[in-house]
């Protein structure tokens, strides 16, 4: 390279010319003189010109351990036993996303376990979600006929900002060889966005009645999110992006010979990557959700450290905040957030001083460097920090301060702050977002809470008796004193959530025993109306 791959001058002298100087060369950081020197120098005396225009130089693949592989240690793995039990695409895909080229590879095999679950089981099963139930609804992608993205919810348009904003992400990072970056924007935008967000948020629509527009514009959606993530995957899995890309075209190649439009190529590797598309991407919108996400957060690690079940509904969330424009971007996606949270009401502070105390610390990972001798001095002064101090810190993003006749500047992630729960409630923080959760439970949020717990495991049961999803049943709950409330406060809601044509109480029920908590069990029998 770039010589004797083109056997150089012997033949193809044409194709060499046009190919010459290589646009990049990838080797092991110990041929930096043996290799790359060479050929630049051959390059520069024979015909003035550099051999190559970037070099990625790789690192060594380590044990799991930091060793290096040696047959005598006993520590090499073989990759081709590797590939046969994981399969190539994801230990491709680990040996890529986990560190990047030129940093050495401490290589686990549980890692490509962690890849080929967190990533492909989650595209895996997002298909096999949007599948099932298009083929149920009888849709079929018609990209001759795509609603435009203004008639869509703010959901749908939101998960299309960030696919192309992830487009553009993608694109530079692999312009500039840097692959690993590339691949980790994909991991994040399935997992946090498309998965955990978009996909969950959007369920009740695929399930919900029948073919409207709102629920074409979630296929549509959901399938343009497949079509592209599967695309921007190619280079680095070409097996599991052509399987995805095959299965989703079908059929939409069935309606392109019925309407005489143009078919779809045979293959991914056969069409063109995606551009990006400015008129697709809404930055705002994408930082009113940014916040939603974080938001939701910090309220379910409350939840979860008060053990507070998601299906339990909480009166309250409480946003303290110092900005005005903060609020007008969460106003947006309050109805969210309080789904999401399972939460009646929301409410701001904009004046958080006298509601909520907060304290400081020195963050002495990133001060350590920064202020050296003065560290000591500078971790006391934070500890004295007021409300006021770290709100105007957090609020800038950056506050000058001087310790011992040096000055410096600190920012919000120097600091370590805490909150103290207010009388009734419990308080999370994360930089300079603050929320407070009400986790006072009245007689009536229980009774919900009971209620919501009922429709799960009815509907599991529903599931695991392979019943259909449009199959109306009718459902006998066991007379339990821990049921009664609920029952009587939310009979409807439970009927119409699980498709039940009757819901009845009875002393005597011949189905399952079910757990609705560690201390409740509740006999239910459902059957097919």
């Amino acid at each position: 390279m770039p010589y004797a791959q083109w056997h150089y001058p012997f033949e193809n002298q044409e194709k060499w010319k046009r190919n010459f100087p290589a646009n990049f060369i990838a080797e092991g950081g110990d041929q930096t003189r043996g290799w790359f020197y060479t050929l630049h120098a051959i390059a520069t005396m024979v015909f003035d010109s550099v051999a190559f225009k970037n070099v990625v130089s790789n690192g060594l693949v380590l044990d799991r351990e930091g060793n290096k592989m040696s047959k005598s240690k006993g520590n090499v793995v073989d990759p081709f036993d590797t590939i046969a039990e994981y399969g190539a695409d994801a230990t491709r895909w680990y040996m890529m996303a986990n560190a990047n080229p030129w940093d050495n590879l401490k290589f686990d095999t549980g890692g490509i376990l962690e890849a080929r679950n967190k990533l492909f089981g989650t595209l895996f099963n997002t298909y096999n979600f949007f599948a099932l139930y298009a083929n149920l609804d009888g849709f079929r992608m018609d990209e001759s006929n795509v609603m435009p993205y203004d008639k869509r919810t703010e959901l749908d348009r939101w998960v299309i900002s960030k696919l192309y904003s992830l487009v553009n992400d993608y694109r530079a990072a692999m312009d500039d060889y840097d692959v690993t970056k590339a691949c980790r924007a994909i991991e994040e935008f399935v997992d946090e966005h498309l998965s955990n967000w978009y996909v969950r948020l959007s369920r009740r629509r695929f399930w919900k009645g029948e073919l409207n527009d709102d629920k074409t514009a979630a296929y549509q959606t959901l399938f343009e999110c497949l079509m592209v993530t599967g695309q921007l995957m190619a280079s680095v899995a070409p097996f599991f992006s052509d399987w995805l890309y095959r299965n989703l075209t079908a059929p939409v190649k069935e309606a392109a010979k019925a309407n005489n439009t143009p078919l779809r190529h045979d293959s991914v590797h056969l069409t063109d990557l995606v551009a990006a598309d400015a008129s697709k991407i809404d930055k705002a919108l994408e930082r009113r959700m940014d916040h939603a996400q974080r938001i939701c957060s910090l309220a379910l690690s409350i939840r979860k450290k008060e053990k507070l079940r998601v299906r339990l509904p909480l009166q309250k969330i409480l946003l303290p905040v110092l900005d005005e424009a903060f609020i007008t971007e969460v106003e947006g996606v309050k109805n969210l957030i309080l789904s999401e949270i399972n939460a009646k009401q929301l409410e701001y502070i904009t004046d958080a001083s006298g509601l909520l105390k907060k304290g400081a610390k020195a963050n002495f990972k990133t001060l350590g460097a920064k202020l050296g001798k003065d560290m000591k001095d500078a971790a006391a002064m934070i500890a004295g920090f007021s409300n006021e101090q770290i709100n105007a810190l957090e609020s800038a993003g950056e506050m000058p301060v001087t310790v011992n006749g040096n000055a410096y500047i600190l920012t919000p992630d120097d600091l370590i702050v805490t909150t103290e729960d207010l009388p009734g409630w419990k308080v999370a923080s994360e930089g300079a977002l603050t929320v407070a959760l009400d986790v006072t439970l009245t007689p009536e949020l229980l009774a919900e809470g009971t209620a919501r717990d009922l429709v799960n495991r009815i509907q599991n049961i529903r599931k695991d008796k392979d019943f259909n999803v449009t199959d109306r049943v009718t459902v006998t709950l066991e007379k339990h004193a821990a049921i009664l409330d609920a029952v009587a406060r939310f009979h409807d809601y439970i009927k119409a959530e699980v498709l039940a044509t009757d819901l009845v109480l009875s002393d005597a029920v011949d189905g399952e025993k079910v757990e609705l908590d560690d201390e409740v069990m509740v006999g239910i029998e459902v059957v097919v109306s």
